[in-house]
């Protein structure tokens, strides 16, 4: 059992940069992403990393944000650029031992949440 903790949301105008965190323990074990879902709009996987530290993007995102992840730390990042309206959501980190991919489905553990607002 993981205990997610995310922080880093908040106000931004477009164009600008925000960088989200997710802490809890024994990241080394799991695979890990970042989800969003705006109001009226299913959820959303963002950005992914396996436990190796391959990453896959969604295409609306490649390019603008980059998610790492420090084991020795226990660290989740998702680092936002060129933030535009449309990246306006309540933002999630998400860890499993299986590898789900940007499918949101499969998590089983799931930060409380952050709220980007891009204006």
């Amino acid at each position: 059992h993981v205990q997610l903790v995310e922080s880093g949301g908040g106000l931004v105008q477009p164009g600008g940069s925000l960088r989200l965190s997710c802490v809890g323990s024994d990241f080394s074990r799991y695979y890990m992403a970042w989800f969003r879902e705006a109001p009226g709009k299913g959820r959303e996987g963002v950005a992914f990393i396996d436990r190796g530290g391959a990453t896959n993007y969604a295409w609306s995102v490649k390019d603008r944000f980059t998610i790492s992840k420090d084991n020795a730390n226990n660290a989740l990042y998702l680092q936002m650029n060129s933030l535009k309206p449309e990246d306006t959501a309540m933002y999630y980190c998400a860890a499993d031992e299986l590898n789900h991919g940007l499918a949101w489905r499969g998590y089983t553990y799931w930060s409380q949440g952050t709220q980007v607002t891009v204006s």
